[in-house]
């Protein structure tokens, strides 16, 4: 019996891997902090909580429309007018199982076989597998820490061939918490505007947890507007990542296709949580300010304690919950009889030296970082930082 050759050649996400052996570690009796993860460790807040039982009440329990519920639809294009500066109508929003599905739906719809999607280093896990499940080439345009994580108009351009159907970027970035400028969106949807043939994926699901510069929308460019899909959801900002809400805002061909697709795969999200999305949705953003300002004094520790540690380089992210250091200098040495030749090693050195689970940044297409995530208490990434300190001296 043999499975089909676009499986065998897809690998299991590193972020859920590595959590998942936390897991059995911990259920071992390991003392185990896992930071490998990208979830808040806050509770759903309240007032969303209950308009979901009220939906219950209200029986909101049949089939939803494959692209999602009227009102959410019109919270959604109210989100985007209010936070983003983007106007979309009903029939460009499409609502999907988390965010995740909706780059699968974009991506399965606009790529064919041979064509290239550009994908700027460091990124986040799953976009080259779902291109490659795509049959298309994913195109790297690497960035460094000495750069903030961020690659430039000119790098885009030079990577753009014929073939090049879309790039697909996340700012804030997942695993390295940069945020593109106005400035420097400005520059790459001028270099994009020549090529009316590339589509433009942006993946904002990170959007409201940003320290100081606020994170800008590259479809509120209107020389992009047309060639751009915005993704968002509410798994990171409203702490709701079981509840797998995600949508898309895209030019009206694109969404009919996702919908087309969706239909034939999972039809419409589910309903109690397209229900209790429409009340998170229509708050005011202040409404989950607790929640980032906490992580932002995680971020200014996080900060403290990584220049602590002999081997690690850190910047400074301006959004998200993570911290990735190049870890490079420490590749080559040796700890009773075991040397770390990669960040793959790294990790597993921490996880079995220090009991502590954090990624290595190869999965994210950054072989030199790891992340390591600061959505957990204080105490505890207080204790896990003080654990690989005393690990890797």
């Amino acid at each position: 019996m043999q499975l089909s050759n676009r499986l065998q050649s897809l690998k299991p996400s590193a972020t859920i891997a590595m959590t998942q052996k936390a897991r059995e570690l911990k259920n071992q009796g390991l003392d185990i902090i896992s930071l490998s993860i990208g979830e808040p460790d806050f509770n759903t807040p309240d007032f969303i909580k209950e308009a979901a039982k009220k939906a219950i009440d209200e029986n909101w329990s049949a089939y939803p429309p494959i692209a999602g519920f009227p009102d959410l639809k019109d919270a959604i294009i109210k989100k985007f007018k209010r936070d983003n500066q983007i106007d979309y109508k009903p029939s460009q929003i499409v609502v999907s199982t988390g965010a995740k599905q909706s780059i699968y739906n974009i991506l399965q719809s606009l790529i064919s076989k041979g064509d290239e999607v550009i994908i700027p280093t460091p990124y986040w896990v799953s976009y080259s597998d779902i291109v490659e499940l795509s049959e298309g080439t994913p195109i790297f345009v690497d960035a460094t820490i000495e750069n903030d994580f961020k690659v430039t108009a000119e790098q885009i351009e030079a990577a753009i061939t014929p073939k090049t159907k879309a790039i697909i970027y996340s700012s804030p970035c997942n695993p390295s918490g940069s945020v593109y400028s106005k400035e420097e969106l400005k520059s790459i949807a001028t270099v994009l505007s020549k090529y009316k043939n590339i589509i433009i994926i942006s993946d904002e699901i990170y959007e409201h947890i940003t320290y100081g510069q606020k994170m800008t929308s590259i479809a509120s460019f209107p020389e992009v507007y047309d060639q751009t899909v915005t993704i968002n959801g509410l798994a990171k900002g409203f702490a709701m990542t079981g509840w797998r809400i995600g949508f898309i805002g895209a030019p009206e061909w694109i969404a009919k296709a996702c919908e087309t697709l969706q239909g034939q795969v999972t039809s419409g999200a589910n309903s109690i949580a397209q229900k209790a999305a429409v009340t998170a949705l229509e708050a005011d953003p202040s409404a989950i300010q607790y929640m980032v300002d906490a992580f932002e004094e995680r971020r200014k520790l996080m900060i403290g304690w990584a220049n602590d540690i002999d081997g690690f380089k850190v910047n400074e992210p301006e959004g998200a919950f993570y911290i990735f250091p190049d870890v490079s200098e420490l590749f080559g040495k040796t700890f009773q009889g075991i040397t770390i030749n990669s960040a793959d090693d790294l990790a597993l050195f921490i996880l079995e030296k220090a009991l502590v689970a954090v990624v290595s940044g190869t999965a994210f297409g950054s072989p030199n970082c790891i992340r390591i995530s600061y959505a957990a208490s204080v105490e505890e990434l207080e204790e896990a930082m003080k654990r690989i300190k005393n690990a890797l001296s």
